[in-house]
């Protein structure tokens, strides 16, 4: 029986298939400098330790996706990414409570992140969703203009 979670603008989230991996890759390209190529994501779809949330229309097209990696009694949200298009409908939001609920069926009970402390999006969504900055990374992610920005590392406690 597959998992699925409802999701706003007439979504839901169900969990990711090695099909998915170009459009993953796409839409990951659209929101960070350097995208994870589709070989990637393809890896990380067929490892049981690494599940994919995935944001489908009614026509199956992913509006969204998480990306989680669950180590002992830790996951860490390797990277969310919603579609252009879909973006501040509150997408990422449901796929980060579709896979907080998922996990509680897990041995996780901490989830960590890393963020761009220039990402302010992000960081809005993450602290309304429970993370607090727990450290910093200088100089962590690189920019297009050779400069790199510091990362913010978050934590949240799962259930």
């Amino acid at each position: 029986m597959m998992k699925l979670w409802m999701a706003p603008a007439g979504l839901h989230i169900e969990p990711g298939q090695t099909r998915d991996a170009r459009d993953l890759a796409r839409i990951h390209a659209t929101g960070f400098y350097r995208g994870w190529p589709e070989a990637e994501f393809a890896s990380f779809l067929s490892e049981p330790g690494t599940p994919v949330y995935v944001a489908r229309d009614a026509k199956r097209r992913i509006a969204g996706f998480a990306l989680i990696r669950i180590a002992a009694d830790e996951a860490e949200l390797l990277t969310i990414a919603v579609d252009p298009k879909w973006r501040g409908r509150k997408i990422g939001q449901a796929l980060l409570r579709a896979a907080f609920d998922d996990l509680l069926m897990s041995p996780a009970r901490r989830m960590f992140l890393e963020v761009s402390e220039e990402n302010a999006a992000a960081i809005k969504l993450y602290t309304r969703e429970g993370f607090s900055t727990i450290s910093r990374r200088q100089g962590y992610y690189p920019k297009p203009d050779g400069s790199a920005a510091t990362a913010l590392v978050m934590a949240r406690d799962l259930g």
